[in-house]
């Protein structure tokens, strides 16, 4: 899978070598992110960002070993975007595995990571079938940012999502009017305005 093939750009499946610097591209983009300060708590700063690095790690890994699709935003040689997606083909959100929930506890403690499954059963109680998939991280190095790579990277998984017979679209949690423009852009439409927990948000929508 490639994008954009006359510039320099490609967007590519990432291997079990590019997980790390991808965990890192993630952690970046969502440190200040109002729902995992909101899950992971405000209050000690360092025991924040452990929680952050292990939650991503613990769902990058899963992610990986389920083989769902993570795709990464190349420039040349050097990854400065990644997009992961989740399907129904494996169980999420209250369904989720009991291994997961048990590294995810240890990494996270129990109310985070019943944080994270209320999330993705209230994104899954809004999608208007079980053949959706959720856009569960999308992510820019700082660097990238504010140059239209946004839009390459969601061109690309919205390029993947077409490709996929057993798929009718893709769902997304935003929090940010930012990102709901970037996703606005690309042909998603509103779902619902829900909160979860004390995060207000909206669920955006891409039919195919």
């Amino acid at each position: 899978m490639e994008n954009n093939p006359l510039e320099n750009y490609k967007a590519v499946y990432l291997t079990a070598e590019d997980l790390r610097v991808a965990a890192s591209i993630i952690y970046n983009a969502y440190h200040d992110d109002p729902f995992f300060l909101e899950v992971f708590g405000r209050e000690d700063n360092s025991v924040y960002e452990q929680k952050l690095r292990a939650a991503i790690r613990e769902e990058l890994n899963t992610l990986w070993q389920q083989d769902q699709p993570l795709i990464g935003l190349f420039d040349g040689e050097r990854l400065i975007g990644v997009a992961c997606v989740i399907t129904q083909q494996i169980p999420i959100g209250q369904s989720r595995y009991w291994h997961w929930r048990l590294k995810m506890v240890l990494g996270t403690g129990w109310k985070s990571t019943q944080g994270l499954m209320e999330k993705e059963t209230c994104l899954l109680s809004h999608l208007p079938s079980e053949k959706c998939g959720i856009l569960q991280f999308i992510a820019l190095t700082p660097t990238e940012q504010k140059k239209g790579n946004g839009a390459k990277l969601v061109e690309a998984v919205l390029s993947w999502c077409d490709e996929q017979p057993n798929l009718e679209g893709m769902g997304v949690f935003v929090n940010h009017p930012k990102h709901h423009k970037v996703f606005s852009n690309q042909g998603f439409k509103s779902l619902a305005h829900v909160t979860i927990g004390q995060v207000k948000g909206e669920i955006l929508f891409y039919a195919k």
